[in-house]
């Protein structure tokens, strides 16, 4: 049975370098105005460097962080929605395209900005491709070195897959809204996997209703000890199964 560990920074590993980068993507879907929960709001966590909406007319509409009537983020969301990913959910607030700001100092294997924005130096990623392990896209960045001698830093394309496990979700938290699939609940202080859903097919990924949570399986965690790669800690999560 494969076995799944939450990935989040090395703080101790990650002090040995001082990179730090400040960035964001280039585009993203606006906040949502629901009419029908009635709740202004935007996700984080989806979020997909290698789309380019560079090709579409209306890409300025995107530069712009707001928030739009439901029925006019609806229609941006179609517009982007071809050049997705498959099955992308695509919530308010989803970015899109390479990260762009200001970068500098000596950067490790992998950086972190907060628990869910992972960059990595292409010498690890293809290291990490080479033992095998699927899934793993690395996107150019746009970001500015203050110094002459730069990394070239990718920014890892980790699309929400899986879930958590029902019980995760307190029984007093509403359904998910109907009309914007707004589902409001709080990170459980110890997270179980919904082992029905899980990807067969990569190696990392993100929880697809927690979308800030990194999963890594244990071929992940294999390869980057085996390899030496300082920056992350690996924390194993149980996983049952939804259906008793």
């Amino acid at each position: 049975m494969t076995r799944y560990f939450w990935l989040r920074e090395d703080e101790a590993a990650t002090r040995a370098f001082n990179g730090s980068f400040d960035g964001a993507l280039k585009w993203a879907l606006p906040g949502a105005k629901c009419p029908e929960c009635g709740v202004t709001w935007s996700s984080w966590g989806h979020h997909y460097p290698c789309v380019d909406l560079s090709s579409l007319p209306e890409h300025a509409l995107f530069e712009q962080p707001r928030p739009e009537p439901f029925t006019e983020f609806a229609r941006l969301r179609a517009l982007v929605r071809p050049l997705a990913p498959a099955n992308s959910e695509l919530p308010p607030g989803t970015e899109f395209g390479p990260r762009v700001g200001q970068a500098s100092g000596a950067f490790g294997p992998f950086t972190w900005q907060g628990s869910s924005i992972l960059l990595v130096r292409r010498d690890t990623l293809e290291q990490l491709q080479a033992q095998g392990l699927r899934g793993l896209t690395g996107c150019r960045t746009e970001l500015r070195f203050r110094q002459k001698t730069a990394p070239e830093l990718l920014d890892l394309q980790i699309e929400p897959r899986g879930r958590l496990h029902p019980d995760c979700v307190p029984p007093n938290v509403p359904p998910p809204c109907p009309t914007c699939g707004r589902f409001a609940f709080s990170r459980p202080d110890a997270p179980v996997l919904d082992a029905d859903s899980m990807p067969w097919d990569v190696d990392l990924f993100r929880v697809g209703n927690f979308a800030t949570m990194l999963i890594g399986t244990q071929r992940l965690m294999e390869a980057v000890r085996h390899l030496e790669l300082p920056g992350i800690a690996f924390q194993e999560l149980p996983v049952r199964s939804a259906v008793s």
